[in-house]
């Protein structure tokens, strides 16, 4: 199954990621749809996960390692200045409350992202100078 991860960066090599309320830490991901392109899914799924409004720029590659059966593609967004950290209420599974902030990118992540999650940011840290 395709699925997309929009990339959104901060200054000092932090891309966003936000806690789920019952799952843990994640990036931002979510599936493509049918006759949908991948940067047009990284667009969609950041609007609906974390509330932006942001265009794909850069396509950062795709990986069949993340999870068994997936192909996960990468897109680097343009955005402007954004908060430090917010919260964002989404409709996904019955609706959720998604707290956000910046994870460094390179360190070593928190024990609550999930291994798919921490196989995504080391593909981000490869593919971002």
């Amino acid at each position: 199954m395709d699925k997309v991860c929009p990339v959104v960066l901060r200054p000092g090599r932090r891309v966003l990621a936000f806690r789920h309320p019952q799952a843990g830490l994640q990036l931002v991901k979510g599936g493509i749809e049918s006759n949908e392109a991948p940067a047009a899914a990284a667009a969609r799924e950041l609007y609906e996960e974390a509330g932006l409004s942001l265009w794909p720029v850069r396509d950062l590659g795709h990986s069949t390692r993340i999870a068994r059966g997936d192909t996960w593609h990468f897109w680097l967004m343009a955005h402007s200045i954004l908060p430090e950290a917010w919260d964002h209420h989404t409709d996904d599974d019955g609706g959720h409350r998604f707290a956000f902030f910046w994870h460094p990118i390179g360190e070593p992540p928190p024990p609550d992202f999930a291994p798919p999650f921490v196989r995504a940011l080391d593909h981000i840290a490869a593919t971002i100078p």
